[in-house]
């Protein structure tokens, strides 16, 4: 990944829309492209092809444009990155403040949940960029808004809500990019990720010993792994989140 260029020119045209800056290259004549046509480019190569095959070089050619013209919407990789994760995140459409929304805080965490992993799965590259030092844009904010304010009335004081919203994005995160990954390996392999573990059914025969794996084998037994790897999948987001919406549920956590 390239670096990142001046935090105020990024900053600028990740709030392009907000009124103060619509982020054009320069003034005067209008330009042929956008940021925005820039920035669906890169998201339908990077769909296409993974994030690794987004360059500077192959949007410019998508576009029919020069690549220098390119880096007067985006000045490197990194930010046009930036801006192509902020664009998804704004399409999310989070309820905002006063708009409808499901009753009951878990139903609105759920919401955010399914959201989330089904983004991840529609766009997988998403899974190869830091959430760390996240764009600072209008769609980074409006998500953790959101996620804020279905804890915000759980009578927790400000660290702990901000702990709880951190725990609750922390996990959907973990879990949109496992689904991202499935996606991912079925997308560049050609192969279901059931068809990967039919093909290695030997495993189970030749190899696996219930003497020294007792936990797996009665777990086998039970009907445990009778599901499908993505029926597993869902299945295991769904749990996880219900029991850490249990604990944050019972109070205060310090």
């Amino acid at each position: 990944m390239t670096k990142h260029g001046d935090p105020d020119r990024i900053l600028a045209l990740l709030w392009r829309h907000s009124g103060k800056g619509d982020g054009r290259p320069v003034p005067g004549r209008k330009p042929k492209l956008t940021v925005d046509d820039v920035v669906a480019a890169a998201v339908a190569l990077a769909d296409a092809e993974g994030l690794a095959a987004v360059s500077m070089n192959r949007v410019a050619t998508a576009l029919g444009v020069g690549t220098m013209t390119l880096y007067t919407y985006a000045p490197s990789k990194a930010d046009l990155v930036d801006l192509m994760v902020d664009a998804l995140l704004v399409e999310k459409a989070l309820p905002g403040p006063g708009e409808a929304r499901p009753v009951g805080w878990r139903a609105q965490v759920r919401l955010y949940a399914d959201v989330t992993v089904a983004q991840y799965r529609a766009h997988p590259w998403l899974r190869h960029v830091s959430v760390v030092r996240p764009p600072v844009g209008p769609g980074m904010l409006a998500d953790s808004e959101y996620v804020l304010s279905t804890v915000s009335g759980l009578g927790l004081v400000a660290a702990e809500t901000n702990a709880a919203a951190e725990s609750i994005t922390a996990f959907v995160l973990a879990t949109a990019a496992l689904e991202a990954d499935a996606a991912e390996l079925e997308r560049t392999t050609a192969q279901t990720n059931d068809s990967w573990w039919h093909d290695r059914d030997r495993l189970w025969q030749d190899y696996f010993d219930p003497a020294r794996y007792p936990t797996m084998n009665a777990v086998w037994h039970a009907g445990g792994f009778d599901s499908s790897t993505h029926e597993a999948m869902v299945r295991s987001h769904a749990f996880g989140l219900a029991r850490l919406l249990d604990g944050i549920e019972l109070g205060r956590v310090y």
